[in-house]
């Protein structure tokens, strides 16, 4: 098979043939890279080859340099960088770069984004640097409009997919390229597209150059101007750039929003094309985002610290609330007889603007609504009726519930007989606002006759429609999680809904045996069920009884049917179901603690025929196993006779480090059997350790499954206490290994990581040294102290660590004084960091953290001898 049809058959809509042409190009990359991508860039550039081998080419290229898997991604790369003669990557860049003036748009956007994947490589690593230089030069070669949006195009891939710190030293350049494109003197739309595109996705690494009031002001003249442009499509990407810049640069946005962007945004809102008016809208949403945020960081400061915010709030919306209020309110208005729920549109777009404006603006929204509410809720015109009642459910969180009452209870007899409206829009709708009441407003509900006429009305409607259905199940699970509210496992004797009880149970679960899931309804009414379970007070115990007994039968039925199972659909609905199934009985046992023994045995035979019968990577999987976790947490060491059978799907779950959820759950499911078992869990501490060390060597493995592996390491020592001697010289070597692991001050995901990363280490430290202190052993790990305490100096000294890991570190620092009372480290514990780590004051820690830092001290003035 020559080169050509092979990538044809790459994209051949068989996918035997699709998957063999990919493999013989895998196979060809490995075999020789470099002819491989000198071939490949060939392809690309020859205008003499059929376009649909030139897109396969590309393609094909693409695959060869770029990969969302991490591990993956660093192979291509240090391929790409090591293996390839640099004459090679010459000429591949070349004839890329040539490319973008190709006469096939098409073609030439495919070179774009293989010279973006080469640039995402080389860039980081000091290479290509003239390549920004280079397409500048071609946006400026004004006759070939072609080429100027291709590199205009390709400019926004290397935006889009490279670290701002990596381009921020090329900002200028960057911004010279795509605000030339858009400015308003360019009059070809393909350009102005592409131009505000690759500004959109350069706007995160030119901070330096939007803290120049000329360069932002100019900056921002250009994007305006665009907004005006006579072409929707670059409406769009301007407003578009408008949202991101708000959401970036919210701060430097006073004299524009005054000046111009309160109009423009209202104009946009009020377009007859609805994709300009959903960006102008989504401005707004921005902007309400902002100034939420801002105000909670501003209480935050207030009640932690006693101290102004860092950042203040502008006020835009509260300012602008009189003018944009209105169109909103509108556009509520501008529903489709059968939307699809899942497609976004303007009345959808209002609706959670508003909802926004409420949170952000509080109490002065309340009024200005009403009388759009009284106006329209009993319309004759089914657009008006439907409005009004969003309108109602959008303002109910965000002003003083107190504010609300009276309006709440005066529309409550109106909104009820609603849910009988001959527009099923309306029905769906007053539906999800009863829900919200429920939710933020269930205190005003609980007098009678309120109470029993809103149960009744959300009963005799759950079997309605799909989507009114779901939501009604929605209604009655906020309505017993905010009138109930009991802590986990309690029960008290009675509650709000008691005498409703049974028959709400009945109605959800007759919901539960349809046999699909439109609209989620039948898993919204397993979610309520569940709540039902949890909150249920000690006269209702008899329902969750009865929802155990039918759940276990359905359950034990469904697996029966297993081998039955035709096609995707039927297995996907099966695992639904299953998933479903789990959820419950979970809560049913957290529910019931102890007194679900008699029904132990019946539960962990389902568990471990629902594991054999779920497949490698089922969702299904992770649930079983979760079930079983949460079984032993409740029943302790009356788990034992149930766990041989279950080692060794749970050691495989462990070892499959390509599906990193079910890892982390049997992960967690060991650490709930150590708990469980307590020193009994010795018979498998052996098998555990062993897969847990082989799991953190896989290459595959995700690295936050990694923190849950040593975090697991603190409960196998827990539970079998000087019983983890044999395992500690391993264990300790892991945890200083992924102690010593840095970050670059620019890369704050990988910060972030090492701030969860120093969490689960710290917590296997606590673990590792109450256990053998509590044996008697504690003497073994004084060798590996001075590592200890070099991690917790780096933690406690960190700038950027947080009140959990303070928590953790000092709370380790008290264990270890408690561990050597007889000044086996006193000196170690008298350095000048660790005193200082005691200082609290100021700063704004929690009660519990508080405690933590004080009984530190206390160990380590006992283990030291200090006064005072």
């Amino acid at each position: 098979m020559n080169a050509s049809e092979l990538l044809a058959n790459s994209l051949s809509p068989d996918a035997t043939t699709r998957q063999n042409a990919t493999t013989q190009l895998e196979n060809a990359a490995r075999a020789d890279y470099g002819s491989y991508v000198s071939h490949l860039a060939q392809v690309v550039a020859d205008e003499s080859s059929q376009p649909h081998i030139r897109t396969a080419a590309g393609l094909a290229l693409k695959n060869s340099l770029y990969s969302r898997d991490f591990n993956r991604q660093n192979e291509f790369s240090q391929r790409w960088l090591e293996q390839l003669d640099v004459n090679i990557k010459n000429n591949v860049k070349q004839q890329l770069l040539q490319t973008l003036g190709s006469p096939s748009v098409k073609a030439a956007s495919d070179a774009g984004q293989v010279i973006a994947n080469i640039a995402a490589i080389e860039l980081p690593t000091g290479q290509w640097l003239d390549l920004i230089h280079t397409l500048l030069g071609f946006v400026n070669q004004t006759a070939n409009v072609t080429l100027k949006v291709a590199t205009l195009q390709t400019i926004g891939f290397i935006c889009e997919g490279i670290k701002p710190e990596v381009l921020a030293s090329q900002s200028n350049e960057i911004l010279t390229a795509v605000v030339q494109g858009a400015r308003s003197d360019e009059t070809n739309k393909d350009v102005k597209i592409a131009a505000l595109r690759a500004l959109y996705n350069s706007l995160e690494f030119v901070r330096d150059n939007m803290e120049n009031e000329g360069e932002r002001n100019y900056l921002m003249q250009v994007v305006c101007e665009a907004t005006q442009f006579q072409n929707n499509d670059v409406q769009v990407a301007a407003f578009e750039c408008l949202v991101r810049i708000m959401g970036l640069y919210y701060d430097k946005m006073g004299f524009y929003m005054e000046r111009a962007l309160f109009g423009l945004t209202s104009l946009g809102m009020k377009a007859e094309d609805e994709t300009v008016a959903l960006q102008a809208i989504e401005f707004w949403s921005t902007v309400c985002e902002e100034e939420i945020e801002l105000a909670i960081e501003a209480v935050e400061a207030a009640e932690e610290y006693g101290e102004p915010p860092a950042r203040e709030s502008k006020n835009f919306a509260r300012i602008a609330l009189p003018e944009i209020l209105p169109i909103i309110l509108q556009l509520l208005t501008k529903q489709e007889e059968d939307a699809d729920e899942d497609e976004w549109n303007v009345s959808m777009a209002a609706g959670t603007c508003l909802s926004l404006l409420a949170r952000a603006t509080g109490d002065m929204i309340v009024q200005p609504v009403i009388p759009f509410i009284e106006a329209n809720i009993k319309s004759p015109d089914w657009h008006q009726r439907e409005a009004a009642v969003m309108a109602f459910g959008a303002i109910l969180d965000g002003p003083d519930p107190a504010a609300l009452e009276t309006l709440v209870k005066q529309a409550l007899p109106i909104l009820l007989p609603m849910m009988g409206d001959p527009n099923p829009n309306v029905q769906d709708t007053t539906a999800y606002t009863i829900g919200c009441i429920c939710d933020l407003m269930a205190q005003t509900l609980r007098p009678e006759p309120t109470l029993s006429s809103v149960v009744s009305v959300l009963v005799a409607c759950i079997s309605s429609k799909p989507r009114i259905s779901a939501n009604c199940s929605w209604s009655l699970m906020n309505l017993v999680d905010q009138l109930h509210g009991f802590d986990e496992g309690t029960s008290p004797p009675t509650g709000a809904l008691s005498p409703y009880y049974q028959d709400i149970v009945t109605a959800l679960m007759t919901v539960t045996e349809k046999p699909t899931n439109e609209a989620n309804y039948r898993t919204s009414a397993y979610e309520a069920l569940g709540s039902y379970v949890t909150q249920a007070p000690a006269d209702a115990l008899q329902s969750v009884s009865a929802i155990t007994l039918t759940i276990l039968a359905r359950q034990e039925h469904l697996l029966q049917m297993q081998s039955e199972l035709l096609g995707v659909e039927d297995r996907m609905n099966w695992n639904e179901l299953q998933g479903n199934f789990c959820s419950i009985l979970i809560n049913v046992i957290r529910k019931l603690n102890t007194d679900i023994k008699p029904l132990t045995e019946r539960i962990m035979l389902n568990a471990l025929n629902l594991i054999k019968a779920a497949g490698k990577h089922s969702t299904v999987l992770e649930d079983a196993f979760l079930l079983v976790g949460t079984m032993a947490a409740s029943i302790e060491q009356d788990m034992a006779p149930f766990i041989q059978p279950f080692l060794e799907p749970l050691l495989n779950a462990i070892q499959s480090t390509e599906d990193s959820q079910l890892c982390t759950v049997a992960v967690g499911v060991v650490g709930d059997i150590c708990r469980a078992l307590g020193e009994h869990a010795q018979a498998y501490a052996q098998g555990f350790m062993n897969t847990l060390f082989n799991t953190l060597q896989s290459q595959t493995l995700n690295r936050q499954v990694k923190i849950s592996v040593l975090s697991c390491f603190g409960d196998i020592a827990l539970a079998i206490s000087s019983g983890f001697v044999s395992f500690l010289e391993p264990t300790m070597n892991v945890l200083k290994q992924a102690g010593d692991v840095t970050a670059d001050e620019n890369d704050f995901d990988m910060i972030d990581y090492i701030q969860s990363l120093r969490e689960g280490i710290i917590e296997a430290y606590v673990g590792i040294i109450t256990a053998l202190k509590a044996g008697g052993k504690a003497d073994v790990v004084l060798p590996y102290v001075p590592s200890i305490l070099d991690l917790l100096h780096r933690t406690l000294t960190d700038e950027d660590r947080t009140e959990s890991l303070v928590k953790l570190g000092v709370g380790l620092i008290g264990d270890l004084a408690d561990a050597y009372r007889n000044g086996e480290i006193r000196d170690a514990l008298l350095q000048e960091w660790i005193l200082n780590s005691f200082k609290f004051k100021g700063r704004g820690y929690s009660p519990d953290t508080k405690k933590t830092l004080k009984w530190a001290k206390e160990n380590v003035k006992a283990a030291t001898n200090l006064q005072g």
